[in-house]
């Protein structure tokens, strides 16, 4: 006999009822996010969609409403074998889509690369890099049978430096961000994987990101926290990199776990249909978070087009979708054009990086590591081979070790680098030798023992390999005749530490490092985001101690961004300072590729070092605020973060935004400034076509009797099917009160499928096309004054003149490489929507009439020269 859990329609219109009444409620005094309705659907002359719809065209009309639904509905956590599985369409012979974690690589599988951060990427300022290692992770994935990576991010932003996330993105500053995000799209595309930008928007910490999390971290609270943005806000900082993301053509988006201006990001219309789809003009598919999803038909309606992982918990067969969204096109809730524009949007993104419908078998498991083991985990059936151990990293390493080493930032050097030869290497602390569990000791890496390659989470990757500092150094010094000694113990070592680097001739390497990860895990009480931006494991009390000791004492810091380090900056034995961020399982080779001058150090940071945890401005929100209700983060700083707010404030820091050293010089001059001849900025008009509806399908009124399961179906404990659980609303949908009218309780306009006016911004992916006019291109000559050949990252800087508008904004880079005694020319586009501000009250980009100037330099801080745009 069958056994299917009770479907749980009587819930969306609860949790509608509820949630509307709360906002209504609270909208005096709390933030409120506005409806925005109904749902857009695809537009079949998007730009670089028109192939992609035809062929999702073509395939979604031969679908029936079951297979549909089958498309956006996951079919449960440990299910299938990836973290996330959306379901088959067994008749047209199309497995189920595969979704896999994560930003730097292949979470939880084998035989694949880990790759340097996005923040560590970032740091490289290096397009190319950017979209080589985007490439090379989207081709691991092909190879694996994946279908959709998840990633990469740019939300978090890094609103706040001690956030747990910031360095699976790229950086604070949203169109450094917004390069990262679009070229490492591209990459992961090109190599025929769907990217996914996440999370959208607003999710800056992991403190109270999900109810339940908090609730087990000890806090009562009932709701995920509310991060507060006004809309210019939204729109010139957390939104930027997005719009960056969908004119790059992204196929996915992932909706966050908090919700914005107390609506629940994968419920909320405005964030999803009002600013994405409509205003941004996003073609692809919306997919929840694991669990982020909070209603049924409501988040149908406000734009979600797929569930993950499928249940309402983990492990429960239930799902607010499946069977229940199949039962809403039948009854009349949930028009039936939704979904059929769900499945166009999953479609045409499968289609758009050049998927067929016949493909290769998913080859490894998530649930585990042995080669013959269960297809659906958590049920424990269907035994087979699940691992086939295929090795898809190619020559990655070479590539892995190239980003790290030209990421790597030189903070300070008195000479000491590069390194020749050293007579005495005395390497010291934990941060350079091996975790002794082994490198994948720590499940999602969730610990910090030995040498700091990546953070934790679900963002990780098992490491195949990790080269330590350690072992590398050790390798050169035997090839140099240095004598080497490594002491690993940062506590208890002190007398063996004295000995070492107080010898004649010594230079001492300190390594030390600050961690930090995802919400789920806790690493010594730092619950996703960091305590404070102080070094691990005692690492500040080490670098003092060798330091009042040995007169040459380097340090190395592995960091998931800024630490405090004034204490002990100056200190003239103090020689050099390197920061090596997240780099990967090359960590070893590509830091002694810089100390030993094989690459001359480019890297510039992504982010601010500042003085004080107090200077950046903003705090992490670490006590519930709102009783036992959602808390509440107004973002009240506005666009105010990171270099902004220093520069705003005059705050002096410890090493500005976008600085780095070079063993050699460089000298700026001959600004230059030429206006084009852009024309007009135009305001998208006219209305998109009525809402088309595809495929075999009765739609509603259907008749419920034809939508059970069929005889020759046996069901898979706790796995998610789209078929009905009886012959009537009342049995079906397990709802005492089936039968409400969705006019009591949708949203009006959320049902209406006629022509809808075009957004003003809008009107092509990633927005009104005006928005990317040149409207000047601004030159510089840039000359190699030293001995060494060396890549230079000029910066290109714009002030927009408001009173409300941060000093300057970065707007152009490039990286160049330039020989002794040679120049080269760096150019820079600056486009329409490099020199706008949102206009809250047209709803639209305008330039202002204040005065606009242009500056050049390595540093937000070191500027060499300036103009103005006239």
């Amino acid at each position: 006999m069958k056994h299917i859990l009770p479907t749980i329609t009587a819930l969306w219109a609860l949790l509608l009822q509820h949630s509307n009444s709360l906002q209504i409620q609270r909208r005096d005094d709390l933030s409120y996010s506005e409806p925005s309705y109904p749902s857009p659907w695809m537009d079949p002359e998007a730009d670089g969609w028109q192939d992609a719809y035809a062929k999702a065209k073509d395939f979604v009309s031969q679908l029936t409403l079951l297979e549909k639904v089958n498309l956006t509905t996951g079919v449960g956590w440990m299910s299938e074998r990836c973290v996330g599985n959306a379901g088959s369409i067994p008749r047209l012979g199309m497995r189920g889509l595969c979704m896999q974690d994560g930003p730097l690589g292949i979470r939880i599988s084998d035989y694949n690369s880990v790759f340097p951060s996005g923040m560590t990427a970032a740091a490289t300022w290096d397009r190319g890099l950017m979209y080589r290692r985007g490439k090379a992770i989207g081709d691991e994935s092909k190879g694996k049978g994946i279908n959709v990576l998840l990633g990469p991010a740019a939300g978090p932003l890094g609103r706040l430096p001690a956030g747990g996330r910031n360095w699976e993105g790229f950086s604070p500053d949203p169109w450094l961000s917004g390069v990262g995000f679009a070229e490492t799209i591209m990459g992961v595309q090109d190599a025929g994987v769907i990217a996914t930008a996440k999370h959208w928007v607003g999710n800056e910490q992991e403190h109270f990101r999900q109810a339940g999390e908090a609730q087990g971290y000890g806090y009562d609270i009932d709701e995920s926290m509310s991060s507060n943005i006004d809309d210019k806000t939204m729109h010139e900082l957390y939104m930027w990199p997005f719009q960056d993301a969908v004119r790059a053509g992204v196929g996915a988006v992932m909706c966050a776990y908090t919700q914005v201006n107390n609506s629940y990001s994968c419920q909320n219309s405005k964030i999803m249909n009002g600013l994405l789809k409509h205003e941004l003009g996003f073609q692809g598919f919306v997919m929840s978070d694991w669990q982020a999803q909070h209603a049924g038909a409501a988040t149908a309606v406000a734009g979600l087009d797929m569930t993950m992982p499928g249940d309402t918990s983990f492990n429960t067969g239930v799902s607010y979708w499946g069977a229940n969204l199949t039962l809403a096109v039948l009854n009349g809730t949930v028009p039936e054009y939704r979904v059929d524009d769900m499945a166009m949007r999953i479609m045409a993104a499968f289609f758009k990086v050049g998927q067929e419908v016949e493909q290769p078998d998913i080859n490894f498991s998530s649930w585990t590591r042995d080669t013959i083991g269960p297809v659906h985990a958590v049920a424990e059936k269907d035994i087979k081979q699940v691992n086939f151990q295929v090795d898809v990293r190619d020559n990655h390493g070479d590539l892995i070790r190239e980003i790290a080493a030209r990421a790597t930032v030189l903070l300070k050097n008195e000479g000491a680098l590069p390194l020749k030869k050293p007579k005495l290497l005395a390497v010291i602390g934990e941060d350079a030798g091996p975790n002794p569990d082994g490198p994948n000791g720590c499940s999602d890496r969730g610990c910090n023992q030995g040498t700091l390659a990546l953070g934790w989470g679900s963002g990780t990757s098992n490491l195949p390999y990790l080269v330590t500092p350690d072992m590398a150094l050790q390798q050169r010094a035997l090839q140099d005749g240095s004598r080497y000694e490594s002491i690993f113990d940062n506590w208890g070592a002190a007398d063996q530490i004295q000995t070492l680097v107080s010898q004649e001739d010594a230079t001492s390497i300190v390594f030390v490092n600050a961690d930090a990860g995802e919400g789920f895990i806790n690493v010594d009480d730092n619950m996703g985001d960091r305590k404070n931006l102080t070094l691990w494991n005692n690492g500040d009390i080490l670098i003092k101690k060798v330091s009042a000791i040995c007169p040459n004492t380097i340090v190395v810091i592995h960091s998931v961004g800024p630490v405090l380090i004034d204490d002990y900056k100056n200190n003239p034995n103090i020689t050099a300072i390197v920061w090596a961020a997240l780099p990967g399982q090359e960590s070893g080779n590509s830091l002694v590729d810089v100390l030993y001058g094989r690459v001359n150090p480019a890297g510039r940071t992504p982010f601010t070092w500042g003085k004080t945890r107090e200077d950046y401005g903003v705090h992490l929100l670490e006590e519930a605020n709102n009783g036992n209700g959602a808390p509440q983060d107004t973002f009240s700083e506005g666009v105010y973060i990171d270099y902004r707010h220093f520069d705003s404030k005059n705050i002096t820091p410890t090493y500005e935004f976008g600085y780095g050293l070079s063993y050699t010089t460089f000298e700026y001059s001959n600004i230059k400034v030429r206006k084009t001849h852009a024309g007009a900025y135009v305001a998208a008009e006219g209305e998109t076509m009525e809402a088309p509806t595809f495929g075999d399908s009765e739609g509603e009124g259907g008749d419920l009797a034809d939508y059970q399961y069929a005889d020759n179906i046996d069901p898979v404990t706790l796995f998610i099917y789209p078929y009905l659980n009886g012959t009537t609303g009342e049995e079906a949908s397990g709802d005492p009160y089936y039968g409400m009218n969705p006019e009591d309780f949708l949203p009006e306009g959320a049902t209406d499928s006629s022509a809808q006016p075009l957004h003003p911004a809008g009107g092509q992916p990633g927005g009104n096309p005006g928005l990317w006019d040149v409207m000047y291109v601004v030159s510089a000559t840039i000359k190699n004054t030293g001995d060494l050949v060396g890549d230079e990252v000029p910066q290109l800087y714009v002030s927009l003149g408001g009173t409300d508008d941060p000093p300057k904004v970065l707007r152009g880079f490039d990286r160049i490489r330039i020989d002794p005694g040679h120049s080269a020319v760096f150019r820079a586009d600056i486009t329409r929507r490099d020199l706008s501000n949102w206009d809250v009250v047209s709803q639209n980009w305008v330039i202002s009439d204040c005065t606009k100037k242009v500056y050049i330099g390595s540093s937000s801080r070191n500027i060499q020269l300036e103009a103005k745009l006239k």
